[in-house]
């Protein structure tokens, strides 16, 4: 069973979290503020607490079938003594019994320690706002979609980024036209000239974000970027206090794929806009050779809801740093096809208008 780590009020002994708006963890029972530094010694004295064993031995219960347990992982609360259940990906979370939060200390026995974390700026409420925000102005958006009732769930979710610096070194060609026009008393000329096009330069990429959580679409992800690096901060795991945390569970090695790609389209439209003048540009090769390149772990801060609608799932995310907020909607068909017909019978007026018109000149 793998161990749990609490921070506890030293005033009250209420278990304390994160505040996001005061950058400081607070206990929510007597309202005692704590600098993060000064819990930094205390973070090293919990990591070198023993873990506690206490074995029982019971005939109670069948035993797990083969498979059956994969990826489970089961944790106690030191405030109450419930059991929270999770999988092999969960890091933080809070007591389902006593809404404790706690921070699951084993799951990072055996991987990397984040290099950084950016901690949460925004709470839930501005997470629920920034939903409602999101609605406004959709017509075409079911009615009871709007009411706030209907989310099923908002957590605030850790999740692990791979950040990936390099210098890349790159050559593109392109094949390009202009095309001229003239005319004499008989015929029009067309002139079309074609060209090849190349460039080649040097571009320095610093902290490319590739999500390293399974758990989270990579597109969902990268719709809510930029974040503010600026404000990110060395890892401590007080931060995690009263929010969910992804470990990672796809690898820098794995992420690689992802970071080229990234860096060969940013290559690709950087280049590809110094090619200007010219009727039409398209490209025939393009190649990146990228050196010095290095990764840095870190842990963003996302908030994400969820949300069901005539059985279908809906997933919002929310940069839990600058606001940010994406994620699709349903359409509700009665007034999509109301808006049709009339955007039909609008059309049909204007063409009606058009050709009466010309009929009349």
């Amino acid at each position: 069973m793998s161990e749990l780590k609490q921070y506890k009020c030293p005033c009250c002994g209420g278990a304390i979290g994160f505040d996001s708006k005061l950058q400081k963890l607070k206990c929510p029972y007597c309202d005692t503020e704590f600098e993060m530094d000064t819990v930094k010694s205390y973070d090293d004295d919990l990591n070198n607490e023993g873990a506690e064993k206490m074995d029982w031995d019971s005939a109670a219960g069948g035993e797990w079938q083969e498979g059956e347990t994969d990826g489970m992982r089961i944790y106690v609360c030191d405030s109450c003594g419930g059991e929270i259940i999770g999988d092999e990906t969960l890091a933080a979370t809070k007591c389902p019994f006593c809404d404790n939060p706690v921070v699951m200390k084993g799951m990072f026995i055996g991987d990397l320690k984040p290099d950084y974390v950016i901690p949460f700026k925004l709470d839930k409420k501005a997470a629920k706002e920034g939903l409602m925000n999101h609605l406004k102005g959709k017509r075409l958006l079911p009615k009871v979609f709007k009411d706030e009732n209907h989310i099923d769930e908002i957590k605030g979710i850790y999740v692990p980024f791979w950040l990936f610096d390099a210098d890349a070194n790159a050559d593109a060609r392109y094949r390009a036209t202009r095309v001229s026009t003239w005319s004499d008393a008989n015929y029009i000329y067309t002139k079309t000239s074609y060209f090849s096009v190349t460039r080649a330069g040097d571009m320095g990429f610093d902290r490319i974000p590739v999500d390293g959580s399974s758990n989270m679409a990579d597109d969902l992800m990268e719709s809510i970027e930029p974040f503010d690096f600026s404000e990110a901060v060395d890892f401590q795991t007080a931060y995690l206090a009263g929010y969910l945390a992804d470990r990672y569970d796809v690898d820098a090695d794995a992420s690689v794929a992802r970071a080229n790609e990234r860096v060969r389209k940013s290559t690709e439209q950087a280049f590809a806009a110094t090619v200007q003048g010219y009727a039409t540009v398209v490209p025939e090769s393009v190649k990146v050779r990228l050196n010095n390149g290095k990764a840095k772990y870190a842990l963003y801060p996302v908030w994400i809801l969820n949300t069901t609608y005539e059985g279908q799932k809906y997933v919002f995310a929310m940069n839990g740093q600058t606001g940010k907020f994406v994620g699709n909607l349903p359409l509700d068909k009665k007034a999509y096809k109301k808006w049709l017909f009339g955007l039909t019978a609008a059309v049909g007026a204007a063409v009606f208008a058009i050709g009466s018109l010309i009929w009349l000149l």
